[in-house]
C-alpha cells in the first residue's frame, strides 16, 4: 500500500512504545496497558499492509 499508510502505522507503534515505557517507568499500570493495546494494533495495521504487498504483486 501507501508509504504514507506504513508510515502512520509505524508512528503508532513507535508511540505506543513509548507509552509503555513511560507507564513503566513511572509505576502507571494504564498508561502501560494503553501503550501495548496501541502498539499491538500498529503492528497489525503494519502486517495487513505488508501481506496486501504480497498479493499485490
Amino acid at each position: 500500500m501507501s508509504a504514507a499508510d506504513k508510515a502512520r502505522n509505524k508512528a503508532e507503534e513507535i508511540k505506543g512504545k513509548v507509552k509503555e515505557k513511560t507507564g513503566k517507568a513511572v509505576g502507571n499500570k494504564r498508561l502501560e496497558a494503553e501503550g501495548k493495546a496501541e502498539r499491538a494494533k500498529g503492528d497489525v495495521k503494519q502486517s495487513g499492509e505488508k501481506i496486501k504487498d504480497v498479493f499485490k504483486d
